[in-house]
C-alpha cells in the first residue's frame, strides 16, 4: 500500500512529466504569406527568398520551442530557372547548422516518447533540400544557432560538378571556351534585422534626418576637404567636451552599410533603457556575453549617434564597437556615414557615465580602425579606401583623453571606405591615394609611432 506522501510525490512527478511532454501539435504556417520579413533577390534566372521565423512563429510551425534550445529557423526558397542543376551550400550559411535529426534529439524531452519519430520526420521534411533541379522551386528551413538582433544570411548556390565537367568536355571537343563563369555560382546576401523594440536601428530613418534640406553631392576632392574639416572628435551632449575621435567614414546607403557590416560579423545594439542597462549590469557581474549590449551616447552634428554596431567577444567587458552619424552631404548620390570606432578592453566605475559604469577603450584606437578595414576587405565589400586627416593626433607618451578620461593615441587619420554592393576581390580594390597611415605599434612597444 502506498503512503499518502509517496502518492503525492508520484503525482508531482507525473504532473511534471505531462507538463514537459505535452502532446506535440504543430500548426504549420502558410509560407511565405505568414512571414513579415521576407527578402528576395534575383540573379539571372535564379531567385532566392529568405526570412527568419520569430520565436512565436517557430514554436507554432514546428510545435516545439526552438528558441528555448537557442535555435533559429531560417526559411529559404529558390526558384531555379537557370537550366542547370544547382547545389545549395548550407555550410556557407552557417557552419554550425543543426541537422533535423539533431534537433529532434534535443527536442525529445519536449514531446511524448510516442511522437519522437513523427517530430523527427517532420523536421526532415521541413529542411531545405541541397539539390536544386532546373525548372523547380525548392523551399525549406536551415536551423542555425540563435542570433540576437539580426544576422547576415548567405545563400550560396553552385552548379553541379558532374554536369559542369560534361559541359567543359563538350566545349573542349568543339574548341569552345566552356560554360559562362556567371552560371557557375550564385551568391545571394541578405542582412535581416530581428527587431524586439529595443534596437537603435529600429528608429533609423535616414530620410527624416535632413528632411526638407537639399544636401550637396560632393566630388571626390570635395569629399576629402569636407571630411578633413570635420571636428576631430565626438562630444558630450552640450558639445563642450571632446569624446572619442571621429576616425571612420563609410560611403554607402544605409542598406549596404548594414549589409556589409552584418556580413563582416558586426551586430546591432540595444538602446539604453532601464531593461538593457539592467541586463548589462547583470552580464558584467556574471562575466557573461551580451552580444547586443547598448553603447553609450556620443554626439556629432548636434545629435547622438544614429545607430551603433559592435563585434562582440566572449566577455561583456571586451568588444569592438562603432557609432555612426549620417552626414549632411552625399558622394556620387550615396549617403556618407561619419563614425567613431574603438575596442573595449575592460569595464570601470565612473560618475561621468549615466549608468555609473563604462567600458575602457584600447589606447591605440588605430588598431580598431584597421580591424574594421580588414574585416570589410576580407568580405569583398570595399570598392575603394583611403585616409584623410582631421582626427586628433597624439602619442603614447602624450595621449589624448576621452569623456571618461581614458587615454588614447593615434596618427590622426580617418579611414574612408567606399562600399561596393557587389563582391570585390582585393586586387580590384582602389586606393584613393590620399594620406598614408602608419603601421600600428607592435605589441610590447611603448614609444610613439613614426610620422606618416
Amino acid at each position: 500500500m502506498t503512503s499518502p506522501r509517496v502518492s503525492a510525490m508520484l503525482s508531482c512527478v507525473l504532473l511534471v512529466a505531462l507538463t514537459a511532454c505535452a502532446a506535440w501539435q504543430p500548426t504549420p504556417l502558410t509560407l511565405p504569406n505568414n512571414l513579415g520579413n521576407v527578402q528576395t533577390k534575383q540573379i539571372g534566372d535564379v531567385q532566392a527568398s529568405v526570412a527568419i521565423l520569430t520565436a512565436g512563429q517557430s514554436r507554432a510551425h514546428f510545435g516545439v520551442d526552438l528558441d528555448e534550445l537557442d535555435i533559429q529557423a531560417i526559411w529559404i526558397q529558390v526558384r531555379n530557372n537557370s537550366g542547370h542543376q544547382l547545389w545549395f551550400l548550407r555550410s556557407v550559411l552557417d557552419a554550425d547548422f543543426y541537422p533535423a535529426d539533431e534537433i529532434a534529439m534535443l527536442a525529445n524531452r519536449l514531446v511524448p516518447a510516442e511522437q519522437h519519430a513523427a517530430l523527427q520526420q517532420y523536421l526532415r521534411d521541413e529542411s531545405m533540400v541541397l539539390q536544386l533541379r532546373p525548372g523547380t522551386t525548392s523551399e525549406g528551413f536551415v536551423f542555425t544557432p540563435k542570433a540576437i538582433g539580426g544576422r547576415y544570411v548567405d545563400v550560396r548556390l553552385v552548379q553541379d560538378a558532374y554536369e559542369l565537367a560534361l559541359l567543359r568536355t563538350a566545349a573542349q571537343e568543339r574548341g569552345a571556351t566552356g560554360p559562362d563563369p556567371a552560371d557557375l555560382e550564385f551568391r545571394f546576401g541578405f542582412a535581416i534585422p530581428l527587431p524586439d523594440g529595443m534596437f537603435d536601428f529600429e528608429r533609423l530613418d535616414p530620410e527624416k534626418t535632413y528632411a526638407g534640406m537639399e544636401l550637396p553631392d560632393l566630388s571626390l576632392e570635395e569629399l576629402r576637404r569636407e571630411l578633413a574639416a570635420l571636428p576631430c572628435c565626438s562630444t558630450d551632449a552640450d558639445g563642450e567636451r571632446d569624446g572619442d575621435p571621429i576616425n571612420t567614414v563609410i560611403v554607402g546607403s544605409a542598406a549596404d552599410t548594414l549589409n556589409s557590416l552584418s556580413r563582416s560579423g558586426w551586430s546591432f545594439t540595444h538602446r539604453i533603457t532601464a531593461r538593457s542597462v539592467g541586463r548589462l549590469v547583470g552580464a558584467t557581474l556574471s562575466e557573461t556575453p551580451y552580444p547586443v549590449a547598448p553603447v553609450s551616447d556620443l554626439h556629432a552634428f548636434g545629435r547622438k549617434q544614429d545607430f551603433a554596431l559592435q563585434r562582440a567577444r566572449p566577455s561583456i567587458a571586451r568588444r569592438n564597437h562603432m557609432r555612426l552619424w549620417l552626414a549632411p552631404f552625399t558622394h556620387r548620390g550615396e549617403q556618407v556615414w561619419v563614425g567613431q570606432v574603438s575596442r573595449d578592453i575592460g569595464i570601470k566605475l565612473t560618475p561621468k557615465a549615466p549608468t555609473l559604469t563604462t567600458h575602457i577603450i584600447d589606447p591605440e584606437v588605430d588598431q580598431a580602425r584597421e580591424y574594421l578595414l580588414q574585416s570589410l576587405l576580407a568580405g569583398g565589400f570595399v570598392e575603394a579606401f583611403g585616409f584623410v586627416r582631421g582626427a586628433r593626433r597624439s602619442t603614447a607618451s602624450a595621449p589624448a583623453v576621452n569623456l571618461v578620461d581614458d587615454p588614447y593615441f593615434s596618427d590622426g587619420l580617418r579611414l574612408v571606405l567606399l562600399l561596393s554592393p557587389d563582391p570585390v576581390s582585393y586586387g580590384d580594390v582602389r586606393s584613393l591615394l590620399w594620406e598614408r597611415s602608419a603601421a600600428p605599434v607592435a605589441e610590447g612597444q611603448t614609444s610613439g609611432r613614426p610620422s606618416p
